[in-house]
Order: C-alpha cells, then sequence, then structure tokens
C-alpha cells in the first residue's frame, strides 16, 4: 500500500568544513655559511683556489627551499705575464634545493641545487692591463646535509657556468668551474611547535535492541526498529516555496529536519521526492519549476545523511496534483491556496 508523506521545500545554506592541515616541516629562516676549493675552468688561465659561500634561506614545503648566497674566490693567474697576480670573483645567485626526503622526517638528506645569478671577475693589476667582466652565471649541483637540531652539516659538489664577456688571453665563450665545499645552516628562531594529534575517542557501546512494543501488527504494515508500525505522515507545513522559486526558504528547516530523523530512524523506507508548483503560468514551465523545486530537497536530504539509494526521483508534477483551490469559487485569486500547492512532498513507497 502507497503511503503519502508530504514534504514542503526549504533554503538550507550548508555550512562547509574545512580541515586544518598540520604542518610537516621546518619553516623557519637560516643563514648558512660554507668554504671549499673552486676548480676553475683550465680556458681562465688561473689556478684553483679556495673559496667561500655565505647567504640565507627558508623551507617553502616538504621538500622545496629557496636560498640567496654571496660567492667569493680569488684565485692566482696562472700565464707567464701575469704570474704571481691574483683575479677577483664574486658573484651572488638565487638558488632553488629540492630535499628527497621530506624535511624534518630524517637526520639525513641528499639534495640537488639549481640556480642562476650574478658574477664579476675583476683584474687591477695584471700584464694584460686591468679588466671587469659581468655575466650571468648558473649552478647545478648536489649533495648530502644531516641535520643536528638547529644545526645542518653539508657537504656539496656543484658546476657554476659563467660566460667571458672580454677577458684577456682568452677566447671562450663561456667558463664552467667545479666547485667542492662543505658547510652549515643554522636554524634561526625558535623550533616550531608540532602538532599534537587528539586522542582517539573510543566509539560509544552499541544500544541495546529495542523491545518490541507492539506485538500485534497487521501483516502489510511497514514496521520500525520498535515493531511499531511507521507513521504514515510526517506534517512538513510550514516549509512553502516563494512564488516563482525553487530555493528553500530558511524557516522550513527546522521542519525538514524531523522529517530527516524520521528516515534516519526507519532506514528500510524507500519514498519519492516529489515537487508541485500552483496554477499560474504555462504547463511546460510549471513542469521545470516543479522539477528544480524536487531537486533542491532531493540535495538536502542528501547532504544531511539520508542515502540517496532511499530516495525514487526527483520527479516534478507541475501544477497537475493541487491540494488546495487555486482561485476562490468567484473565479478571484485564491493566493493562500496557490501558497499550499507550491510544495514537495516524500511519497512513500514500500
Amino acid at each position: 500500500m502507497k503511503k503519502k508523506i508530504l514534504c514542503l521545500a526549504l533554503f538550507g545554506a550548508m555550512g562547509a568544513a574545512q580541515a586544518v592541515m598540520a604542518q610537516d616541516y621546518d619553516d623557519r629562516w637560516y643563514v648558512d655559511a660554507s668554504a671549499g676549493f673552486n676548480f676553475q675552468s683550465e680556458a681562465r688561465d688561473t689556478n684553483s683556489a679556495p673559496f667561500g659561500m655565505l647567504g640565507f634561506g627558508k623551507n617553502l614545503g616538504s621538500n622545496w627551499s629557496l636560498e640567496l648566497n654571496y660567492n667569493y674566490q680569488r684565485p692566482r693567474e696562472s700565464n707567464i705575464a701575469d704570474a704571481g697576480h691574483f683575479q677577483t670573483q664574486q658573484g651572488i645567485s638565487l638558488d632553488a634545493l629540492y630535499h628527497f626526503n621530506n624535511l624534518g622526517s630524517s637526520n639525513w638528506d641528499p639534495y640537488v641545487r639549481g640556480g642562476l645569478g650574478w658574477q664579476r671577475t675583476e683584474d687591477n693589476d695584471g700584464a694584460d692591463g686591468s679588466f671587469r667582466k659581468d655575466n650571468f652565471a648558473g649552478i647545478f649541483g648536489g649533495g648530502l646535509e644531516a641535520k643536528y637540531g638547529r644545526y645542518t652539516v653539508r657537504s656539496e659538489v656543484d658546476v657554476r657556468d659563467d660566460g667571458n664577456s672580454g677577458e684577456p688571453g682568452t677566447t671562450q665563450s663561456r667558463f664552467g668551474d667545479v666547485l667542492a665545499s662543505v658547510g652549515v645552516t643554522v636554524d634561526l628562531g625558535p623550533e616550531p611547535m608540532k602538532a599534537v594529534a587528539p586522542e582517539p575517542i573510543a566509539p560509544p557501546p552499541p544500544p541495546p535492541p529495542p523491545a518490541v512494543k507492539c506485538p500485534n501488527v497487521p501483516a502489510g504494515v511497514t514496521v520500525g526498529p520498535d515493531g511499531c508500525p511507521v507513521p504514515v505522515t510526517i506534517d512538513l507545513r510550514g516549509v512553502n516555496f516563494d512564488f516563482d522559486k525553487s530555493k528553500l526558504r530558511p524557516e522550513g528547516i527546522a521542519t525538514l529536519n524531523e522529517a530527516i530523523e524520521v528516515l534516519k530512524k526507519y532506514p528500510q523506507l524507500q519514498v519519492e521526492v516529489a515537487g508541485h508548483t500552483d496554477s499560474v503560468g504555462s504547463d511546460a514551465y510549471n513542469q521545470k519549476l516543479s522539477e528544480r523545486r524536487a531537486k533542491a530537497v532531493y540535495q538536502y536530504l542528501t547532504s544531511n545523511g539520508v542515502d540517496a539509494g532511499r530516495l525514487i526521483g526527483p520527479h516534478g508534477y507541475g501544477k497537475t496534483r493541487p491540494i488546495a483551490p487555486n482561485t476562490n469559487p468567484d473565479g478571484t485569486d485564491n493566493p493562500e491556496g496557490r501558497a499550499q500547492n507550491r510544495r514537495t512532498e516524500l511519497n512513500v513507497q514500500n
């Protein structure tokens, strides 16, 4: 036997929940310093020399960090004419580092470095005359670092590609220097607080099986978990649509939520979501409007815990099934009757 549950629309603004993710890396600024040996390109006519680097950086994510570094080296010139003279080489670069282990997940971390910067080479007293050249320079390499509290020790090998803009005695268009170094970074500021996972909450014990309160229910009647007949109608009067609208109004939320509680209490129920309109407008327009109203209620039910598998539709019936007169006996408009017809129903299917 088919039973009908009247369900009149609602306008519900559903609040979106935001999940706050705990930060899993150290985002403090740090300073870095390193020293090593610069194996000068053979085309430079200079001997290899020690070099130093100083800079600062910041971790930008679980695997990435960014550094701004200054480098300095003073190699001795190796050609006979300029023997005994030194060149000054210095520059800055902006480098990105990719860490293969998530930052903070391990004490040992291999990484690669890539960057772009500016290099200046100058000689003020060589036999070939004074010169100064400025070039863009690229750097690429990699290394291994070990973290000990706020200190990190590094060992690294890089290649720096430095263009030649007129160094006397050389025709090479660019130089490739190899840099081998060891260094240390120091984190600045206090260590960030680590997110503490909340203690898991034990689920409540299952409720005891309900006592059968209605032992003499006739055959064919739908019963709930307590053994009693399911109410054939949920009264949702008070939830109405505005004229020519398909949005659910806020004042009907409480009433519609009562219907949701009944559906959750009796999970065996299957219902059809059906929308209706008053008589104003064409048949085709009212058919579309009733479908939109049924869809609004359908979406509200499913977003509030009602399994879509229990819902049939949404279906629209236009103005074909009024429950109140749309006009008075003298033919004048009946606003109250039309308001009742602007509705959505839940029709029990089992």
